[in-house]
């Protein structure tokens, strides 16, 4: 099948960089195995279950987002312990960690990936009820 994806022009140079360096076939198959990655990721994600305890990480632009970031952030008051907050230039690092219900703690991961100024979001379950 083909498809098209609108990806800014320096994340698809680093991407053909990496793939050529690895010594792939083509950027087809590249993609291929980043679906894959990024399949099982959200599938080990959407396993856990019952109590977890997790650290979430994820970098911004400040000023496109951080208003939003806030709200969302005291909407999930219930499962984030503390945040840690650091400037990079243009972008924000900000870590949360977190304890509470799986599903609480996975909605707040989506909510996160679905900033258009949120680069990538990275979930690190340290204990959960399935371990």
């Amino acid at each position: 099948m083909r498809t098209s994806f609108n990806i800014p022009d320096e994340i698809v140079d680093s991407f053909d960089q990496v793939w050529q360096e690895q010594g792939l076939d083509s950027r087809s198959r590249a993609v291929r195995e980043a679906m894959l990655e990024y399949v099982e990721s959200h599938s080990r994600l959407e396993a856990k279950s019952g109590e977890v305890v997790a650290l979430v990480g994820f970098d911004y632009r400040h000023h496109e987002v951080i208003e939003e970031l806030h709200a969302v952030q005291h909407d999930y008051q219930d499962v984030i312990l503390n945040t840690s907050h650091t400037h990079q230039g243009e972008w924000c690092l900000e870590s949360l960690f977190c304890r509470g219900p799986a599903e609480r703690v996975r909605q707040l991961i989506y909510q996160l990936r679905d900033f258009d100024g949120v680069r990538r979001v990275k979930e690190m379950m340290i204990r959960d009820s399935t371990a």
